[in-house]
């Protein structure tokens, strides 16, 4: 239990044991479920935890009242890795008010019942406010950030804002957020990528808000240089390139195509060019569709397969597509021992998305890269520092 200010305590949990977050994102150093309480006349819960954490935080919460007991739990956000310990605090103290918007309670009775909510529920709607005393919470919708029923809340007195999933992060809490960027992108790009308007809109709800500190469900609560913060989530909303460079994201059978494609990296990098490579057939996918998001240009090397492209070369372009990903430069490198259908496979899902330049025509090398071949990849080389 740490304070975020004098009255304002956190209770949340790290879980170290969570290595695979929604069961698809890998989590090495585990994940952590962040809970509030604001302690005043009127004392409330700022969301639950995940069902694995909430013996711990039942400990935490009651450590943090002293004896008291909380009158209302926010549910910002109803997904189970939130909402999990609802009915386990309702059970704990019957008397507390449930504060959600109109979604909130439908998804609510999905998971636990109708039960749950009756005679317990204070809706709320787009700039409501909570008393508590001292205090006032005053809410924000912001649906699709990343499911309906998301809201978040602005504390007046203190400047904290309650920001649900946004300005979250993979891992456990910790104190220093130096390495906030990186595992916040890859949370950011493959969990909440594809609602970048949703969250553009939040952005200007935000705006001419006096926000001291940040207080998200997951990662550390963030108390300076906050404009970097936003600024971050400003440009990954946006679907702008973060950064100049170079990805080079190969799918290769036998070591011929990944052959090629760290040859064509070479030859980036001799000029100068800052280049990123992916194995797609054994890489975090995750942080392949990260970095996709972080650069200006990718590469998109592959070998052909039953009339198409290799299967870890289609995963990956379809994450993309799912995410919404857009504004970028791409060039094509493929691989056909006797009939390359790769470039052509994989340019029917590209074609597909917003604003994309399309470095033509695509390199094909027969099985394996040859030096007659050289020419047309220093060519396509030097099409990519151009663009």
């Amino acid at each position: 239990m740490d304070k975020i200010t004098d009255t304002i305590l956190y209770v949340g949990v790290d879980d170290p044991t969570m290595d695979l977050f929604e069961n698809q994102y890998v989590t090495p150093e585990g994940m952590c479920y962040n809970s509030y309480v604001i302690l005043d006349e009127k004392i409330a819960v700022l969301d639950a935890v995940d069902s694995r954490c909430v013996d711990a935080w039942l400990e935490n919460l009651a450590q943090a009242l002293d004896g008291r007991a909380p009158d209302y739990l926010v549910l910002h956000h109803m997904e189970p890795d939130h909402a999990g310990g609802v009915q386990a605090l309702v059970e704990r103290y019957p008397d507390v008010k449930l504060v959600g918007n109109k979604k909130t309670f439908q998804i609510l009775a999905q998971f636990f019942g109708p039960a749950l909510a009756e005679g317990r529920a204070v809706t709320v709607a787009e700039g409501s406010v909570l008393e508590l005393g001292a205090h006032t919470l005053r809410f924000f919708l912001a649906p699709m950030v990343h499911w309906p029923e998301v809201m978040v809340s602005f504390e007046e007195k203190e400047g904290l804002l309650f920001s649900a999933d946004a300005f979250g992060k993979f891992g456990v809490r910790d104190a220093d957020p130096d390495d906030w960027a990186c595992e916040a992108r890859r949370y950011y790009v493959n969990i909440v990528g594809k609602y970048g308007g949703p969250v553009q809109a939040l952005l200007k709800k935000l705006d001419g808000l006096t926000v001291q500190a940040i207080c998200p469900l997951h990662g550390p609560v963030l108390t300076e240089n906050l404009p970097y913060y936003l600024g971050k989530y400003n440009v990954w909303s946006s679907y702008q390139p973060e950064d100049k460079g170079v990805v080079i994201a190969y799918a290769s059978i036998h070591g011929h195509t990944a052959a090629a494609a760290k040859r064509l990296g070479a030859m980036l990098e001799e000029k100068g060019e800052s280049v990123t490579y992916f194995d797609l057939s054994r890489c975090d996918m995750a942080e392949a569709v990260e970095d996709a998001f972080r650069y200006d240009r990718l590469v998109l090397a592959a070998a052909s397969y039953d009339g198409g492209v290799f299967p870890p070369m289609e995963t990956f372009l379809l994450h993309l597509r799912d995410k919404s990903w857009q504004n970028r430069t791409v060039a094509y490198l493929q691989n056909g021992s006797w009939a390359p259908t790769a470039a052509k496979t994989m340019k029917a899902i590209v074609g597909g998305l917003k604003n994309i330049t399309e470095i033509d025509p695509p390199v094909t090398i027969r099985s394996a890269l040859q030096e007659e071949d050289l020419p047309a990849l220093e060519a396509l080389a030097e099409a990519i520092l151009q663009a």
